[in-house]
């Protein structure tokens, strides 16, 4: 069985394709191999996506072992993001969580040296925008672990943040704002940091793939753009300026959500796409 373990797909142009943990019992049928033990997925599924975003780190600490057990079972160029703890995000006050974020940045993620990608910051549909909590929020979140720097992404789930207030915060701060395709969430495709993270919540169990190949042939050709240092045109936006446009830039693709079952197809399906577009 360990000839499983030796297609490792590589980013193209800083494309990374993914999805949320590796734990699903309904991947066992249609996506891990039949046999393999529960103790070797993340093993496998390292080898057939490029990223995976950790959700248990939003519901619990881990212990810095852990993350060196991870490190050690992905692939060179595999990268983890990192979903920060609900304790922090749902605070009634984000400008005093300051030993919070200490606590989880300190806690042990540096164990996983060069997987360690992304951080998210997922805010609840409750918390409104609240400019001077927010900013202070945004200053809180360090640069660098135990020398390794870090990248934080925020996903913004209320309405109010779709403003020109939230968009010049995160931009003076090199924040990236999710972008997803989910209709429950505000959607806005405006760039606000150095790389790009979209997280697709609308797969479909009728959907082999879950998405119809068009669809992922139009993310396919969105996430080429986003790297390129491109706006893509045919997405929704605030103001849909982009400071850095032509830079390019690291891209984050994560299938999350809705018919879980199929999102490592889709992101499979996404990876092949780039491939062939990198010739």
């Amino acid at each position: 069985m360990d000839d499983l373990f030796t297609d490792t797909p590589e980013p193209v142009h800083g494309i990374r394709t993914g999805i949320g943990g590796w734990t699903f019992a309904p991947w066992r049928d249609n996506f891990y191999p039949k046999g393999l033990v529960q103790k070797r997925e993340l093993e496998y599924a390292s080898r057939r996506l490029t990223a995976i975003e950790i959700n248990g780190t939003f519901y619990g600490a881990q212990k810095p072992a852990t993350y060196a057990k991870w490190a050690g079972e992905t692939p060179e160029g595999f990268v983890f993001s990192l979903k920060a703890p609900r304790h922090i995000v749902g605070a009634r006050a984000l400008a005093g969580t300051s030993r919070q974020i200490g606590g989880f940045v300190d806690g042990g993620i540096a164990e996983l040296g060069d997987r360690l990608g992304p951080l998210l910051w997922q805010f609840a549909p409750q918390r409104r925008f609240d400019a001077d909590d927010v900013e202070a929020f945004l200053d809180l979140l360090p640069d660098t672990v135990d020398g390794l720097p870090l990248r934080h992404a925020v996903e913004v789930r209320h309405p109010s943040f779709r403003c020109a207030a939230w968009l010049a915060l995160a931009r003076a701060r090199g924040v990236a704002t999710v972008f997803t395709d989910s209709a429950d969430y505000p959607s806005f495709a405006d760039i606000t940091g150095p790389f790009v993270y979209a997280r697709l919540m609308s797969s479909r169990a009728e959907h082999a793939d879950g998405y119809p190949g068009l669809q992922l042939d139009a993310w396919a050709q969105r996430a080429l753009q986003w790297a390129r240092g491109e706006s893509p045109g045919d997405l929704p936006y605030c103001d849909g300026r982009d400071a850095a446009e032509g830079v390019a830039r690291d891209v984050f693709v994560f299938f999350i959500s809705a018919e879980k079952a199929r999102n490592p197809a889709a992101a499979m399906a996404l990876q092949r796409r780039l491939d062939a577009a990198a010739g």
